[in-house]
């Protein structure tokens, strides 16, 4: 076990032989920390959370009581291989919240990336790859080898189905269940879920140039209703456009996926 000095337990709370305390962290009354667990400098446990697993917690994030983070997946081909779960810094991981470790088939490791937050009771499940900025709203569940990049906002009570991509940017509304990946700047709603249009709440807060979110407009009608299948729609899309935030767009739809996309209505 490896404390720094300047790190404030409570009494009552358990560290693991093995795990390591970075500078200024901070674990509360009847919390345990496995040990194969890594908190870094001021990441601050509170009450009544269980960090386990090989699990490194990145520096300033904040974890809220009856948290479990870092348990073994929910996944029946798990067969108790070493596997991890890397969180970035100075994410909001609020109360009930489940992420969980990778599995073999899935590469090994679940990652969460910086500056998200994590809403009551909403779960991160094996394999994830998460980006920065994410927030997940109360009761949402990530599924396993999903892929959600940076700016995605998903609402509450939303399920996203396991393999599927989430674009940049995207919004998830609540009560959604998606199956399908989603296009960069989508907005998606009903449940089940349709692609709605663009994020263009989330465009405009960004500060993105009026030309771009035009030709982001006349892309999804590209895509809706042009000649070809969806995916050479967006082949040619990106042989024309002049906007990176297009050619964003058509980067996503073209790279590897193992489901299909939710498409304009």
């Amino acid at each position: 076990m490896s404390v720094d000095p300047s790190a404030v337990i409570h009494p009552q709370a358990l560290i693991e032989d093995g795990a390591t305390i970075g500078a200024g962290a901070s674990v509360g009354p009847f919390s345990i920390i496995g040990a194969g667990v890594t908190l870094g400098p001021r990441v601050e446990v509170k009450s009544h959370v269980v960090v386990t697993g090989h699990t490194d917690v990145g520096e300033d994030t904040v974890i809220f009581p009856f948290a479990s983070i870092g348990e073994v997946p929910q996944d029946l081909k798990f067969d108790g291989e070493e596997t991890r779960l890397h969180i970035g810094a100075r994410n909001r991981i609020r109360e009930h919240v489940t992420m969980n470790t990778g599995t073999a088939g899935g590469g090994g490791e679940t990652r969460v990336g910086d500056d998200g937050l994590f809403m009551a009771g909403c779960h991160v499940a094996h394999d994830c790859i998460i980006g920065d900025r994410v927030i997940v709203v109360n009761n949402s569940a990530v599924a396993g080898h999903c892929h959600v990049e940076d700016d995605v906002i998903i609402g509450g009570l939303s399920g996203i189905h396991q393999w599927v991509r989430i674009g940049r940017g995207a919004i998830i509304g609540a009560l959604s269940m998606v199956t399908n990946d989603v296009v960069p700047y989508g907005l998606v709603t009903g449940p089940r879920a349709e692609l709605d249009g663009l994020n263009l709440v989330g465009l405009k807060r960004k500060g993105v140039a009026r030309a771009d979110i035009q030709a982001l407009r006349v892309a999804l009608l590209t895509l809706k209703q042009g000649e070809g299948t969806f995916h050479e729609r967006a082949v040619r899309l990106g042989e024309e456009t002049q906007s990176d935030y297009v050619r964003r767009m058509v980067a996503f739809i073209t790279g590897a996926t193992d489901r299909s996309f939710l498409v304009p209505k």
